[in-house]
C-alpha cells in the first residue's frame, strides 16, 4: 500500500507539472514558448517639438532592448510578439522656480504610446502611454542638453515597456 501511494503521488505529480504551460524566461521575461519573433514597427513622432532624430533613435532603443533581453528573432513586421506606437509628447517646462521668478531647473518629458500585440497570449495585450522626465538646470541650453536626456528618458521608458509587455508589471 505504501509503494501504491508513494506511486499515486509521483504520477499525480507529474500529470500537474505537465500540464502547466511552458514558458520561455530570460532576465525574469516571461515569454510563450510558441513566440519565435518579435517586430518593433516604426514609432513616428507626432509632436511638433523635439529633434527630427527622435523616432528613429526610439525606435532603435525598443529594438535593441528586446534583441538583448529576449532570444527572439526580430522581423520586420507581423512578428510573434508586435510593438507599435508613436511619440505622443516632448514638452520642456520649467520645475524650479528661484526668488526672482526664474527657473533654476527644466524639465524634458517625453510621452510615448504603445501599442503590443501578443499573438499567443491575447490577454496580454496592451495599449498605454509610457511618460518619463529629466530635468536640467536653466542655465544650460536644451539643444546642448537634450541627447544625454532623451537617451537617458528612452532607457526608462524602454525598460517600462519591456517590463510591461514580459513581466506583468
Amino acid at each position: 500500500m505504501k509503494h501504491f501511494l508513494k506511486y499515486s503521488f509521483v504520477l499525480i505529480a507529474g500529470f500537474l507539472i505537465a500540464s502547466c504551460k511552458p514558458h520561455v524566461s530570460l532576465s525574469g521575461a516571461t515569454i510563450p514558448v510558441e513566440a519565435k519573433t518579435i517586430s518593433v514597427g516604426f514609432f513616428t513622432n507626432n509632436t511638433s517639438l523635439g529633434a527630427p532624430s527622435l523616432s528613429q533613435r526610439f525606435t532603435e532603443k525598443l529594438r535593441d532592448v528586446v534583441s538583448q533581453q529576449t532570444n527572439l528573432a526580430l522581423v520586420r513586421q507581423d512578428g510573434d510578439l508586435q510593438f507599435e506606437g508613436y511619440i505622443a509628447d516632448y514638452n520642456v517646462a520649467p520645475v524650479a522656480i528661484q526668488t526672482n521668478d526664474q527657473a533654476s531647473m527644466n524639465r524634458l518629458t517625453i510621452s510615448v504610446k504603445v501599442v503590443y500585440f501578443n499573438k499567443f497570449e491575447q490577454a496580454k495585450n496592451f495599449e498605454q502611454t509610457f511618460t518619463r522626465f529629466a530635468d536640467y538646470k536653466s542655465s544650460e541650453s536644451i539643444s546642448a542638453k537634450e541627447p544625454e536626456l532623451v537617451q537617458e528618458i528612452y532607457r526608462q521608458i524602454t525598460e517600462d515597456i519591456f517590463n510591461r509587455a514580459f513581466n506583468d508589471w
